[in-house]
């Protein structure tokens, strides 16, 4: 059944529709939802039932980072399904660490909707994740088993070659024009869209961009990491072509991406990739430097020129940021005065954030490296106390431009976070007691 109404699909959105609808009857599932994933990034397509829960209409309307999300990581690394859950077949709450429940990140979700188990199954096209399918099983009822997962793996199947059905134009453009690691356009795109864009008359852009913190992230995490951190930027610029219609963004080749722009004037195209970095912060510490150049600024010139006028740009930005970074350590201080700003400064971002406590974390540790002059901060979790720790979010500045750092450990049950600590900054048992409170004010006050 499933199979003759996917093969009468005749877009992506109807073969969306119909997995989500089938998906909905044969998993008995509260909700589905059929998401699509780009640059390691999930967004919502279908829900299948419209949502009235108003946690629900906010889950589904957000995007997911696979850097915040760890079983959609491995999801689109691994191609594989995952199962969580928040209660047992006894419908009693799992136990915390149970390594049987699933991810922690979901788990929680789980429990700040009310609901007993979730799983996912990854939509493959042409041996690349697309989407996946998630549904999501609510009280009463028994959590997801073996069977549920099989079923949704063969649907998703289904539905991945009625996409590929369908997607087949944009599968040979996929072949020809795109990068193949970030989905980007290529470097002869770049070169044909701007050259259009020349030819326009209309003010052309050239945004070149540099990612700082690739070679340390290879050589410290291996490069399945770095290819996730390309996968970010790139991610990062299609939100900011997204906010400059008409625009291309692409991958020149290694760390390099532009971003090409036609009839937007250079303070915009400025004011969109400054608001999109801020927003949208890379993992692992590394960060993007970027330069514009302008035919407003240039005047008529070729396309080679533009590109040369905005690398010489991109590497100034670099320069500068260096020299900011470098100037703006911190000169030692007294250990009870920087123990008083950091409960300052971390309660009140503790406070102001969502809730759960992967967020209340995150707040705590980017406000407490941010006082301390630190450059990256990390979250992490374990399953059990004898199992090693794993990242659950990353975030930060480069480390690696002339700025000596340090880190700080914090370990407040099965959670562990990363605080960046500038090499001037003042420590001390005081310092370490202020962090251990948050930490545990943190942990303790998303319960």
């Amino acid at each position: 059944m499933a199979a003759h109404r996917l093969d009468r699909c005749r877009s992506i959105d109807e073969v969306a529709q119909v997995a989500a609808s089938v998906a909905l009857e044969v998993l008995g599932a509260r909700h589905v939802t059929f998401g699509r994933i780009q640059q390691d990034t999930l967004r919502t397509v279908v829900i299948e039932p419209a949502p009235v829960d108003p946690r629900v209409v906010w889950l589904v309307r957000a995007s997911y980072r696979a850097d915040d999300r760890p079983a959609l990581r491995t999801l689109i690394r691994d191609r594989a399904s995952w199962v969580a859950h928040a209660r047992t077949v006894h419908d009693e709450p799992t136990a915390p660490g149970d390594p049987d429940a699933g991810d922690p990140v979901e788990v929680e979700t789980l429990r700040e909707l009310d609901s007993v188990s979730a799983l996912a199954s990854p939509v493959v096209v042409n041996g690349s994740v697309w989407g996946q399918i998630h549904a999501v099983r609510s009280r009463p009822g028994p959590p997801f088993r073996i069977d549920d997962v099989a079923r949704a793996e063969v649907l998703a199947a289904l539905a991945a070659g009625a996409i590929a059905r369908v997607d087949l134009e944009a599968q040979v453009r996929h072949l020809v024009a795109d990068d193949p690691l970030t989905g980007l356009a290529n470097r002869r795109i770049a070169d044909a869209e701007a050259e259009a864009a020349l030819d326009s008359g209309y003010e052309t852009c050239i945004v070149m961009c540099d990612v700082d913190g690739l070679k340390r992230v290879n050589d410290e995490l291996g490069h399945d990491t770095g290819d996730d951190l390309l996968r970010s930027v790139a991610d990062v610029l299609s939100r900011a072509s997204a906010a400059l219609p008409g625009s291309t963004a692409a991958r020149i080749g290694g760390d390099e991406f532009c971003l090409v722009t036609v009839g937007r004037r250079r303070a915009e195209v400025a004011e969109v990739m400054a608001a999109t970095i801020a927003e949208f912060p890379l993992p692992h510490g590394a960060a993007i430097s970027y330069g514009i150049a302008s035919t407003a600024v240039t005047g008529s010139v070729s396309a080679r020129h533009l590109f040369r006028q905005a690398d010489t740009a991109q590497y100034k930005a670099k320069r500068a940021r260096a020299r900011t970074l470098r100037a703006a350590a911190p000169a030692a201080a007294d250990p009870a005065v920087t123990a008083e700003r950091v409960l300052v400064a971390g309660t009140a971002a503790i406070v102001a954030a969502q809730s759960g406590v992967v967020p209340r974390l995150c707040a705590f540790a980017a406000a407490a490296t941010e006082t301390l002059g630190g450059s990256a901060w990390a979250v992490l979790t374990r399953r059990s106390a004898d199992d090693p720790p794993a990242a659950v979010a990353r975030g930060g500045s480069p480390a690696e431009l002339g700025v000596e750092s340090s880190t700080a450990v914090v370990i407040h049950g099965l959670w562990q976070v990363e605080v960046g600590m500038s090499a001037t900054a003042a420590t001390g048992e005081i310092v370490a007691t202020s962090l251990d409170a948050l930490a545990a004010v943190a942990v303790l006050g998303a319960r």
